[in-house]
């Protein structure tokens, strides 16, 4: 196959790199293209461009495959835990026993937060977004940890990914707490990193509180599977702010903000409420028509990247049914509703043909509702478990040697050069 590619415009001819990875699509290096034929690509939401080389997660949307470092998402799911899967992020390979141990006791013993750190929750209204205080809680740690913020020393690089991974859990459960009215729960360091963040949410004073396996296993799970997904928006926007070299807590704050947005992070919470305003089993032929007739959205169907079925759903259908029975909620009517309107979505033929397959969002914000989290708290949880993987893409994009600040380009369409007229004569 050719290893480059010809580019002709204005009677110039430039020859272009192209580049393979291990998988996926072949890649036209157009690094020089601007220098020799002083045009740029347009290329809005960067379908067709690559930002970067990785070699962290692969994304085969049409055959739904989604790999960390090699491994299936479903067999990591499955057999992993989330302390392993970060390890495999952040370090390239599975650990050993003993390398397991050593990074399973860094994250247990970070896990608490300065003593003078808690008063920041206090300047937060009570009935504040959840996602706000996570915005700026995360940001607020650059303050306090001054000993790891230098980019340059790969000590401190890791030191700051632990931190960091460790910390999420106690900030999210505060900012959870918080909302509520209830007394923060200090992490306890016998307890696993799943079973931690739940004690610390849903633990009071007034009574003893004990692991639930199959929800600490379900908890697990949904961190791992939201651990890390290729370039998409708030990756990328951790990548572009520590391209600048900013400290990584700053860039992992600005990950969270992009995380927000409906679009990407909050898509579980926007799922439900659909579910919701549905009500009923026997409303879902009107829904349907709806859609199709552009009334309403269908959320928690389709991707911007696969194109098949989401490999993260199957096994986010399989823990949803694991936690409603485990609370009772077999026969929950939303419940009830999402199954049905599975049903029709994948056998209806203006849902097939245009391949809006259930996504991981569909059934994780029934899980997360019958854990005892309210719709608010859905995208933290996303947050939480995704900070690994921001960590991971920055600490990867720092020790990139051909990395650069990011800046795109743009195709001007303002007005021309002109001049200043005085405001008395226009």
């Amino acid at each position: 196959m050719a290893n480059t590619a010809k580019f002709e415009i204005d009677g110039k001819t430039v020859e272009l790199p192209v580049l393979r990875g291990t998988d996926g699509p072949a890649v036209v290096d157009i690094r020089k293209l601007y220098a020799e034929a002083d045009v740029f690509t347009y290329d809005p939401g960067f379908m067709s461009t690559a930002s970067c080389e990785s070699k962290i997660t692969f994304i085969d949307g049409d055959a739904g495959i989604l790999l960390h470092r090699g491994y299936p998402i479903m067999e990591l799911a499955e057999k992993s835990s989330f302390l392993e899967v970060c390890y495999l992020l952040l370090h390239g390979e599975l650990p050993t026993a003993p390398e397991f141990e050593v990074f399973e006791h860094n994250i247990t013993y970070h896990t608490m937060i300065h003593e003078q750190f808690d008063r920041f929750f206090m300047g937060f209204r009570r009935d504040a977004h959840p996602m706000a205080i996570m915005t700026g809680a995360v940001g607020a740690l650059s303050a306090f940890y001054h000993d790891s913020t230098n980019v340059n020393d790969p000590a401190q690089r890791m030191i700051s990914a632990h931190r960091m991974i460790a910390k999420m859990p106690t900030i999210a459960a505060r900012a959870f707490k918080y909302s509520r009215g209830q007394p923060f729960v200090f992490p306890r360091n016998e307890l696993s990193y799943a079973e931690n963040f739940l004690r610390m949410c849903f633990s009071v004073p007034a009574e003893d509180w004990v692991p639930n396996p199959v929800l600490t296993k379900a908890m697990d799970r949904i961190f791992i599977l939201h651990a890390d997904h290729e370039q998409n928006a708030s990756t990328s926007t951790v990548r572009l702010a520590g391209s600048s070299g900013a400290n990584p807590f700053a860039c992992i704050a600005a990950g969270i903000a992009s995380l927000w947005g409906p679009k990407h992070g909050g898509a579980n919470e926007e799922c439900l409420n659909m579910l919701t305003d549905i009500g009923t089993v026997d409303k879902i032929p009107e829904f349907v028509q709806g859609v199709k007739d552009r009334r309403y959205l269908l959320m928690g169907f389709g991707h911007r990247v696969y194109k098949n079925y989401d490999p993260r759903a199957t096994v986010m259908q399989q823990t949803c049914h694991e936690v409603l029975k485990e609370v009772g909620a077999e026969n929950d009517p939303i419940l009830q509703v999402a199954m049905e309107l599975e049903k029709v979505a994948l056998s209806d033929p203006y849902f097939v043909e245009r391949k809006l397959y259930p996504n991981v969002d569909f059934y994780s914000g029934i899980t997360l509702r019958a854990l005892g989290f309210p719709p608010e708290m859905f995208t933290v949880l996303f947050a939480l478990a995704r900070t690994v993987g921001w960590i991971a893409q920055w600490k990867e994009m720092i020790e990139d040697p051909s990395q650069k600040i990011g800046r795109p380009r743009q195709i001007y369409t303002g007005a021309p050069a002109r001049s200043f007229v005085p405001v008395d004569k226009r």
